[in-house]
């Protein structure tokens, strides 16, 4: 199996007048829905169901969210990590600065080393529609 790519023409927004280039863009070739995934995980195990294993799931969506909006960094071991990050205004001094100038929170994921290894192994095929 590959990963999907279209290819895409596009300027070149710090140089307006350079000529456009063409570039890779990634393309989903479907998706995963959270019961496939529940399945999933389940064939793996004599001892649960896809049932028991949707609980857990949703069950760790409570408390990794409950977590991150407490500040906390939620490691997965193997798997990653999970943080919250932000952009803000700037302010002229530290003084001026509050917590309203606070933009865009996220949440950031860090993959570790066996998901960021699948970026080593991966190979690509254009679209075909």
């Amino acid at each position: 199996m590959s990963v999907k790519y279209t290819v895409i023409e596009k300027g070149n927004p710090r140089d307006l007048q350079a000529p456009k280039k063409w570039y890779a863009n990634a393309k989903a070739d479907g998706e995963l829905s959270f019961r496939e995934l529940s399945k999933e995980i389940a064939q793996g195990s004599t001892t649960v169901s896809d049932t028991d294993v949707m609980a857990v799931l949703n069950d760790l969506i409570k408390v990794l969210g409950r977590n991150l909006a407490n500040g906390k960094i939620v490691r997965f071991g193997d798997f990653g990590s999970f943080q919250m990050s932000f952009s803000s205004e700037g302010a002229e001094t530290e003084q001026a600065f509050n917590a309203k100038m606070i933009k865009n929170p996220k949440i950031q994921f860090r993959p570790g080393k066996d998901l960021k290894d699948v970026t080593k192994t991966i190979t690509f095929e254009k679209y075909k529609k």
